[in-house]
């Protein structure tokens, strides 16, 4: 048994001066809107565990090789929100698309888009948005696959629809991306010319390298058709 200590989100209005009440009712709508996010993530997670379990127990094979969840932090979404112009109310913060996430790690390329196919065939998920940079990579050599999805999440006197934002990509590319991000990290964003150059090149390299492994392991099994081939990089 795991036990987690949960956030108090309650604010107790009535021991706060008249000026900071308005303040804190906005921050007390924020802390729950974030307990629906993070209600949104174990809705999802869920079912593309249900799916991967699926298809260990018929097929002898998992697609997905492991999962990272997150809610943005309070401090990311401040900044998401400066970012885009809007005022600090739940109204506001609810056209945020990203601040549930759900990154979702694959062994191959066709298992990308056979995770999405399936997950997308719920009748409960909505898709919002597609953006797939395997088919058209980034000018910088990133390659993953964007989805957001809209999953009711059940409350004791509604029902809300949550966006997560899912990034399905394969070891190598996930590997390729945590590279660009601590190296962006260190040094304020920036990167020069030169780490720029090589990291597009490995891009390129490990690109060919999950094709060539994709095509070596389909050889060997038997599984459902999925997505359109990747272009050569």
């Amino acid at each position: 048994m795991i036990l987690e200590k949960k956030e108090d989100v309650k604010i107790d209005m009535n021991s706060l001066p008249p000026e900071l009440r308005d303040v804190a009712d906005e921050a007390q709508k924020f802390m729950l809107t974030r307990n629906l996010y993070h209600s949104a993530i174990k809705e999802v997670s869920t079912k593309l565990e249900i799916l991967d379990d699926e298809f260990q127990a018929k097929m002898d094979y998992n697609p997905i090789h492991h999962m990272e969840c997150r809610v943005k932090s309070i401090q990311s979404t401040f900044a998401k929100i400066l970012k885009k112009g809007y005022e600090f109310k739940d109204s506001d913060i609810r056209k945020i698309t990203d601040i549930a996430g759900i990154r979702v790690i694959c062994n191959y390329i066709d298992d990308i888009y056979r995770v999405e196919k399936l997950l997308l065939q719920q009748s409960d998920i909505e898709l919002i948005r597609e953006k797939d940079y395997i088919q058209h990579p980034k000018e910088s050599g990133y390659r993953s696959l964007h989805v957001i999805i809209l999953v009711p999440v059940f409350q004791t006197e509604r029902v809300e629809k949550v966006p997560v934002e899912i990034q399905i990509r394969t070891i190598a590319m996930d590997t390729w991306a945590s590279l660009e991000h601590e190296l962006k990290y260190k040094n304020d964003g920036q990167i020069s010319d030169s780490e720029a150059a090589a990291l597009k090149g490995c891009a390129a390299q490990l690109a060919n390298v999950d094709l060539t492994m994709m095509r070596i392991h389909s050889g060997h099994r038997e599984l459902p058709s999925s997505a359109p081939q990747p272009q050569e990089a």
